[in-house]
């Protein structure tokens, strides 16, 4: 039979649940969620089921429940619901970002995750990028912008997207093209997202694809194009140093020619008039899809 936890203290215990130990204390005297076997005169020590109350607090705020509300659910918790069972009901995507940039900030990546995965499994890749994870990702980044702090929330949210992403991507077992579209990020481009946004909005309409990642090099980009001939080439460069023309103008020849699609804010559209751009996911779709004959 395991030990017992040692009961912790104010400072461990909000480094557990991802609060301030102000928080913990406010808490305390406004909901009366502290410590259960508290002395007068004694040190604070949280135990087991406290922190559970506590972290259960925690995520009920972060999905937008009253403290007060949140308080009550919590005390009548016995620590035994996990927190991955919450049920979340949001009015708006506005309100749905909020409770996920909150969720973010204190790193609870359980809940960043399920609530991602379900806004893309209910309204897919496209909608949920643009009305939701974009939205998150400006939230997150100007924090940083503005406050020099939040580099290891940007790190978090960008891996948990990733893994979103990812997971949405089911097995195309008929595709409308038989030679897969190539994708790839640029020059030293290492802001490449989008990109994995683009190949699962992409699988969500049956298109193939070859994703070469960040950085490709043109020698990458000329082989595969050699080998595979596909249908469109989509290069993303997000800095202006990594948007250079030389990187579809010197793909070599093949045919039919692929139709060569740029996006990304680094382009110059006056440097590079011969070709396609697109401003936004939804774009992109469309574009390829054209390549591909849809």
């Amino acid at each position: 039979m395991p030990a017992p936890e040692e009961p912790l203290t104010v400072a461990a215990t909000a480094r557990r649940v991802g609060v301030a130990p102000a928080t913990l204390r406010t808490w305390d005297r406004r909901y009366g969620l502290g410590p259960s076997e508290h002395q007068a005169g004694a040190h604070r020590r949280y135990c087991a089921l406290d922190v559970a109350r506590l972290m259960m607090m925690r995520r009920l705020i972060s999905t937008g429940v009253a403290p007060c509300q949140a308080a009550e659910i919590a005390k009548s918790d016995n620590g035994k619901t996990p927190l991955a069972k919450i049920k979340h009901s949001f009015q708006s995507r506005d309100e749905l970002v909020s409770a996920v940039f909150k969720a973010v900030q204190i790193c609870d990546s359980a809940f960043t995750e399920s609530e991602l995965k379900k806004d893309v499994t209910a309204h897919g890749v496209v909608s949920s990028w643009s009305e939701v994870i974009a939205p998150l990702l400006i939230l997150v980044g100007k924090t940083w912008e503005e406050t020099d702090k939040g580099i290891a929330a940007e790190h978090l949210l960008t891996e948990i997207i990733k893994n979103v992403l990812r997971d949405s991507i089911k097995e195309i077992k008929i595709a409308h093209n038989a030679q897969p579209v190539l994708l790839a990020a640029v020059g030293q481009e290492i802001h490449c997202l989008a990109l994995h946004a683009l190949v699962a909005a992409l699988a969500e309409r049956r298109i193939k694809t070859h994703y070469l990642g960040a950085r490709t090099p043109m020698a990458a980009l000329s082989t595969m194009v050699s080998r595979s001939a596909p249908p469109a080439v989509f290069l993303w460069a997000q800095l202006k140093e990594n948007a250079q023309p030389e990187f579809f103008r010197g793909l070599p020849d093949v045919r039919p020619a692929p139709r060569i699609v740029l996006g990304g804010p680094g382009w110059d559209r006056n440097e590079c008039s011969d070709v396609a751009f697109v401003e936004d996911l939804e774009q992109a779709c469309q574009e390829i899809g054209r390549a591909v004959g849809l």
